[in-house]
């Protein structure tokens, strides 16, 4: 019985050992000790032996590619300072033994134990797509113009795996653009254009400015000249009435008086 109880034990840890389990997400591709890629998919949740050649795990779903650093060049031919976009694709669990036993195998990359299959081949398409679109807009027109590049690169990722006969296998989901930033010179001479222009708004604020004063100036001298000669003539009907009244007794005749009319 001891002997028995032995044996499951061991039996168990060369179980866990020797096996491999594919998670959700991922399909398997056995290999066999030859060395040869079998044909068929092992299925997530599937517990795979080991001891005779090897499975490889491959990620399929909501693939991540991303890319960073790049400089791609505008359509007024100035580069970019900055550029990075993620593209997310999924594979056709159905195709992955396909794809990984006839295509070039640096189209696929290792991480951590996984195979990202036909990794490296999006990664070279979208980039071309992104440098391509990059090309139909102004560096500072890219951040307002951000969704219609986005879906620009994802038609052209799309149209290219159709041309290789590659979109029954590969799906490309979403496009993002996560950061856009123009040159340094570019941006530069955008500030010293802003700077330009509100220098001459606030000039034109100026000139009107001192043109609403140039007229306030001139209408109160007009006013000004009717308001003395109103009062004159004002003063000299008061004398005149006085006079004629007999209210007013003393006269002071200012040296520029010429005559003063009464009615008798």
């Amino acid at each position: 019985m001891k002997h028995i109880f032995t044996l499951s034990i061991l039996a168990a840890a060369v179980l866990a050992t020797g096996c491999t389990r594919i998670e959700t997400g991922e399909v398997g591709v056995r290999v066999g000790f030859d060395k040869q890629i079998q044909t068929g998919e092992l299925l997530p949740g599937s517990f795979n032996q080991t001891f005779i050649g090897e499975v490889l795990t491959f990620p399929i779903k909501d693939v991540n590619v991303v890319l960073e650093n790049m400089t791609p060049v505008a359509k007024d031919n100035s580069t970019m300072k900055d550029f990075d976009a993620v593209v997310v694709y999924n594979i056709n669990p159905q195709q992955v033994s396909e794809l990984y036993a006839t295509k070039n195998k640096s189209f696929h990359a290792e991480f951590k134990g996984d195979t990202y299959v036909m990794y490296n081949y999006i990664v070279q398409n979208a980039r071309n797509a992104i440098y391509k679109s990059a090309r139909k807009h102004e560096a500072l027109d890219m951040a307002d113009n951000r969704t219609e590049m986005e879906n620009y690169i994802r038609e052209e990722i799309t149209r290219n795996l159709a041309e290789e006969k590659l979109d029954g296998s590969i799906t490309i989901n979403q496009v993002m653009i996560r950061n856009v930033l123009p040159s340094d010179t570019v941006v530069e001479s955008a500030n010293a254009l802003v700077r330009s222009k509100n220098e001459l708004k606030q000039k034109e604020v100026e000139v009107k400015t001192a043109e609403a004063e140039s007229r306030r100036m001139a209408a109160l001298a007009n006013n000004s000249s009717s308001s003395i000669a109103f009062m004159q003539a004002q003063a000299m009907l008061n004398i005149s009435e006085g006079i004629r009244n007999g209210r007013v007794q003393t006269i002071v005749v200012p040296s520029n008086f010429n005559a003063l009319m009464m009615n008798k």
